[in-house]
């Protein structure tokens, strides 16, 4: 088994066709939104607390001999984290840009397995898998093909975890400031926020799920706010006609509510863990 799914993360891998950037236009689709922001990406997106494993371990029994498919795996981050738990990792990522990140940097990894896959269409062989984790990514899926694909996958009766790092908006004055700004400023924030995910989405796809939820604080300099900021997909991407306002305005933003030169960001890390047959 582990050597058919080497073989065709290999396979996908070598027949990726290379480009040296995107239109406009490819900026607007969810496979190339990011191609422009990896290295803000890797830099300062945040990272996801240790004790989701714990949870996952206590809740369905998730051991590092576990094989999993991180799907949308975009540079690494969660696939990281599982890799150092000692899992066997299949980073299914469409973009060029971020999964050559994550090859770059997890390398180092013998477990590690990087795949140029969509979640409607992964290149994984047959119940490959016994867990399927998508953090930061399932907003960008198409529930009904991934709902099939990922049936394909896994083994057993389908384990998924859906995982978010959702900014809590109303923490303190910058917070507060900040999401307005996004409001009245971002290109389309309003349509793509994670956030739009509710309840009846998650159970139509995982069923009847557990739900975690863990609260912790990341504090940034006006260089770690640009970075951020520049990381998402929503904010105007440098040329944009409302590139240089917006900045202007965050870095005012920063000036009015910064203590010691930094601000604080409080996150809260949802995870939702179901079933899919």
């Amino acid at each position: 088994m582990r050597s058919s799914v080497r073989a065709a993360a290999s396979r996908s891998t070598r027949t990726v066709a290379r480009y040296s950037g995107v239109s406009d236009s490819h900026e607007t689709r969810p496979r190339y939104r990011f191609s422009r922001r990896v290295a803000d990406y890797v830099r300062y997106r945040p990272r996801y607390p240790r004790e989701l494993l714990d949870w996952l371990s206590e809740t369905i029994g998730f051991a590092p001999a576990w094989r999993v498919a991180d799907v949308g795996s975009g540079t690494g981050i969660f696939a990281e984290l599982l890799l150092e738990n000692g899992n066997e990792v299949f980073a299914v990522e469409p973009n060029d840009g971020m999964r050559e990140e994550a090859e770059a940097s997890l390398v180092h990894f013998p477990n590690f397995h990087s795949v140029n896959g969509t979640a409607e269409a992964t290149t994984l062989p047959d119940h490959c898998v016994n867990l399927v984790t998508a953090a930061q990514a399932f907003h960008w899926f198409d529930p009904a093909g991934t709902r099939a694909e990922l049936q394909r996958i896994v083994t057993g009766n389908g384990a998924v975890l859906v995982v978010f790092n959702t900014r809590v908006v109303d923490a303190n004055a910058f917070s507060r400031g900040y999401e307005e700004l996004l409001r009245s400023r971002a290109v389309d924030y309003t349509r793509v926020d994670h956030r739009l995910v509710d309840a009846a989405r998650l159970r139509a796809f995982l069923g009847d799920y557990h739900e975690w939820r863990q609260r912790w604080i990341k504090r940034h300099d006006v260089d770690g706010v640009v970075g951020l900021s520049a990381s998402s997909s929503y904010t105007p991407a440098p040329g944009h006609p409302a590139h240089d306002a917006f900045y202007t305005a965050l870095r005012e933003l920063f000036a009015a509510h910064a203590d010691n030169g930094q601000v604080e960001f409080l996150y809260e890390t949802e995870a939702y863990l179901g079933r899919l047959s």
